[in-house]
């Protein structure tokens, strides 16, 4: 008796939003592939309908998708999409999020709070997401919320790649703008070749989101340019406050580098206003052309992705981008 025989063979299909698709459109050229032609639109109440215009049955489906501002649209334009993928058999979905959304509710700080973080990560299970990627999670605990694979991707090396190539000769610091996130400020300093560590410790008041109370430099950076490292600057207050601090206390200058740059409301008239040298970001989220000024430096992430995409898809290892840092 006859059976049948089939080759597999896998095929990589990319799928962008409507929230981000320049970085989509960068990611899939960089894999020598075009993103899949998808069809969607809103209805008049603001529904969001989406259709893919080829089959991607048996595909091994990456799907990108920016959380930026209207977030809670382009979150659930990217839960349609993926229930669309599922629904047409495709093999293996990945949901890729430059930047994940509510990643900040990673926790409860007080009673009857939700951890918006953690529902992403159910929604997008549910959605029929197999793996996730992101990059620069708030906190790396997130990882854990998501019951499947999590690829965890760092856009440090690019940004201090930058600066080491442009500052490296310079007296470096680098600055945490907060003690909670001096790990990473140790992945940098190391990066750049063991530039001394510096912290600005701060205070918060918890009822009040977006705003710092009080700021002081805990380490030595008299006569130095600082690196102020953080993962996003949304409305700039806090990286403001903390490279004002720096200057005040006898830094020679101050360079900021985020990986997501939200740059909500007042951010950029602070960005603007403030005594920095430098502001270098990627391009997790747009920028629109009235929210980039002289001072913005915007680094492509588009290589990192496309790279981390195919070790996925070739069954190899995203930790090895990293030098086994994940």
């Amino acid at each position: 008796m006859s059976g049948i025989n089939k080759t597999t063979e896998k095929h990589l299909m990319v799928f962008s939003g409507r929230a981000h698709p320049q970085l989509a459109q960068e990611v899939s050229a960089a894999l020598g592939t075009d993103l899949v032609p998808t069809s969607a639109y809103d209805f008049a109440n603001g529904e969001i309908y989406v259709r893919y215009e080829e089959s991607v049955r048996g595909s091994d489906a990456f799907v990108i998708q920016s959380h930026t501002a209207p977030i809670n649209e382009w979150i659930m334009e990217q839960l349609i999409m993926i229930d669309a993928l599922k629904r047409a058999s495709a093999k293996r979905i990945t949901v890729v999020l430059p930047f994940y959304g509510y990643a900040r509710q990673d926790k409860k700080h007080r009673g009857r709070e939700p951890i918006s973080a953690r529902l992403m990560a159910d929604l997008f299970k549910t959605a029929g997401a197999d793996r996730l990627m992101a990059i620069d999670l708030h906190t790396a605990q997130i990882q854990g919320f998501f019951d499947g694979p999590v690829d965890h991707l760092m856009a440090m090396p690019i940004l201090a790649d930058y600066v080491g190539k442009k500052y490296g000769h310079l007296d470096l610091a680098v600055v945490s703008p907060d003690a909670g996130r001096i790990k990473v400020a140790e992945d940098w300093s190391s990066r750049l070749g063991g530039a001394p560590l510096a912290f600005i410790h701060k205070t918060r008041d918890i009822n009040r989101p977006n705003e710092v109370v009080a700021n002081r430099v805990v380490g030595e950076i008299k006569g130095r340019t600082c690196v102020l490292v953080d993962d996003m600057i949304d409305t700039a207050g806090t990286i403001t406050k903390a490279a004002d601090a720096l200057m005040d206390q006898g830094a020679a200058s101050v360079i900021i580098a985020a990986t997501h740059a939200i740059l909500s409301g007042p951010a950029v008239d602070r960005l603007k206003a403030c005594k920095v040298e430098e502001v270098i970001v990627t391009n997790t989220l747009p920028i629109p052309d009235d929210r980039r000024f002289d001072k913005l430096e915007v680094l492509s992430i588009a290589p990192l992705v496309s790279m981390a995409i195919r070790e996925v898809f070739e069954d190899g290892s995203v930790t090895s981008l990293f030098d086994g840092k994940a």
